[in-house]
């Protein structure tokens, strides 16, 4: 027997929808490109999106088509959200920070028909516009006084958006059809895209604003430092119009002093953002002894991309009274996996030991399960003690890569094997302990060690190479480049550098290079990496 209830999908439209009828007049703050600010409201995204939308279909974008962005967190951003997805197009959001070979693979496999860009990747798109064989059509997103001239029959987002008007009903489909795409390097290898449907951003949105989630309500006003091209900045342009709470975009600027300026006027009581953000925050702050903190009105600060550092928990808590929310999540997991909420039992406990609690990954949310497998795939103890492959499954996780591409990625009971090694106590929350495979986080971003050593060897002058992270006081985690040397050269750090500057992102490039007579090995050929670790745990990179 079916209950008697109304079936009406969950869709990305609903949310723009109910922001602007019911939360019209709550701001959507904007840093722009051009350099002025922008302030609009729920109602005038509705508005635009709805006339993008219009714009699009002129355009020929079909549902199903991809439709790419370079771009920052702005409002015209925000308004693609909307706009793609709504007309059951699919969002893809390319992450600029990639190497230039990476996006041209990226958006040639995505097979993108349009491409929306900021004014500040012109040249980026200028140079790899003769490689994007499927995108038809170029949009700066400008006005028509700041488009470039360098992108060859390049359309205005301005122009295009002021030709329609908002008088657009947003289809009714599916809610498991295709909503978002966004690739993801955590692997070795080519990127590979992750899929998300309307009803997995929906329902991941529902987490987000729980009070066992991130909380999220209209009460909030929120800094949104996570970028929008990385992993749908976490779900909070689903999430913030779901419960009507204001939106700060910092835009392209995203130092120490121009976050902090933001969070003062704009009065933000939530943000998010990985750790190099906010090192550069508090740097800004040491920096400037003079500055009135009482205006920085912080309650609640996530921190997810890579380990919250325990000290930037401290001074949260010991300069504004905020609670850092430490999540864990992954691309293929739309990111919420874990949220870093204390229980009931641990509130009177000393300061130092909620930190403690803090520090670790959090616990599984609803919709998530979590649960930590040895080698031989069995289920391990939840008991803090033992330490595991970190599986997940869930209706956000992913079942699969784009074009299939990495093959079957579930085991026969659905579990999706994340490539984190981490151990689970009784309450349920995670400690990441290390990787699986060993791929180096670097201010939130991954980082191959495979793919940079892959690179390394192809100099003439290396035998051997490996490459491992070492902690970093800023990013994290840097690379360090351990070379065997061919017999009869003798390669210098700064020509391996200048060897890898022309291959590779310029923020993968190691920050060292050390060089031995001979790397250790597994009785099959692979390298030991943790006993390099171990050799190079005192390794001093150059500052």
């Amino acid at each position: 027997m079916l209950g008697l209830m109304q079936d009406r999908p969950l869709l990305i439209s609903t949310l723009v929808e109910h922001a602007a009828r019911y939360h019209a007049g709550v701001e959507i703050v904007s840093k722009t490109c051009e350099g002025p600010e922008h302030r609009t409201n729920y109602a005038g995204i509705r508005s635009r999106a709805a006339k993008l939308a219009k714009a699009l279909v002129r355009l020929g974008v079909k549902p199903g088509d991809r439709v790419a962005t370079l771009a920052w967190n702005t409002h015209r951003h925000m308004e693609l959200y909307f706009a793609v997805s709504g007309l059951g197009a699919v969002l893809h959001t390319v992450n600029p920070r990639l190497f230039p070979e990476q996006i041209d693979y990226i958006v040639n496999h995505a097979e993108g028909s349009v491409l929306f860009f900021d004014i500040t990747f012109a040249d980026l798109v200028a140079k790899l516009q003769p490689k994007l064989a499927t995108v038809e059509k170029f949009v700066a997103m400008t006005d028509t006084e700041h488009v470039p001239g360098n992108v060859a029959d390049c359309l205005c987002y301005e122009t295009l958006v002021e030709a329609e008007d908002d008088d657009f009903e947003w289809p009714l489909f599916d809610e498991r059809t295709a909503s978002s795409l966004c690739y993801t390097s955590g692997t070795t290898g080519n990127p590979k895209g992750v899929l998300y449907s309307h009803r997995s951003t929906v329902l991941h949105s529902f987490t987000a604003c729980s009070s066992d989630g991130l909380k999220l309500s209209s009460a909030d006003s929120v800094l949104l430092v996570v970028p929008l091209f990385h992993v749908n900045a976490w779900g909070i342009p689903y999430a913030a119009a779901m419960c009507g709470a204001k939106l700060v975009l910092p835009g392209p600027w995203l130092d120490g002093k121009s976050i902090y300026e933001l969070a003062v006027r704009e009065e933000c009581n939530f943000s998010l953002g990985v750790p190099t953000v906010w090192l550069g925050f508090f740097k800004h702050i040491d920096e400037n002894p003079d500055l009135d903190l009482s205006q920085i009105k912080l309650e609640r600060v996530v921190v997810g991309g890579s380990a919250a550092p325990r000290a930037i928990i401290e001074k949260f808590h010991e300069k504004f009274g905020a609670f850092v929310i430490h999540a864990w999540g992954m691309s293929e997991t739309s990111p919420l996996g874990s949220i870093g909420n204390l229980l009931p039992k641990h509130r009177n406990l000393p300061l130092d030991e909620q930190v403690t609690i803090q520090a670790k990954q959090g616990r599984a949310i609803y919709g998530v399960e979590l649960r930590i497998a040895g080698e031989d795939g069995k289920s391990l103890l939840h008991d803090g003690s033992i330490a595991g492959d970190l599986m997940v499954r869930g209706p956000w996780v992913s079942s699969g890569y784009f074009r299939g591409e990495g093959g079957d990625v579930l085991d026969a009971d659905g579990w999706f094997a994340t490539g984190d090694v981490a151990m689970i106590d009784a309450d349920g929350y995670i400690q990441i302990t290390d990787r699986s495979k060993d791929v180096i986080k670097s201010g939130g971003e991954w980082i191959s060690s495979i793919d940079l050593e892959n690179v390394a060897v192809a100099h003439p002058s290396v035998q051997e190479a490996a490459v491992i992270g070492l902690p970093h006081p800023k990013w994290q985690e840097r690379p360090l480049l351990i070379v065997v040397k061919k017999p009869g050269t003798d390669p210098s750090r700064q020509e391996l550098l200048d060897f890898l500057s022309t291959r590779v992102a310029k923020w993968w490039l190691p920050d060292d290079v050390t060089f031995v007579e001979e790397l250790p090995h597994t009785a099959t050929g692979k390298l030991q990496k943790t006993k390099l670790r171990e050799q190079f745990r005192d390794h001093a990179l150059p500052a």
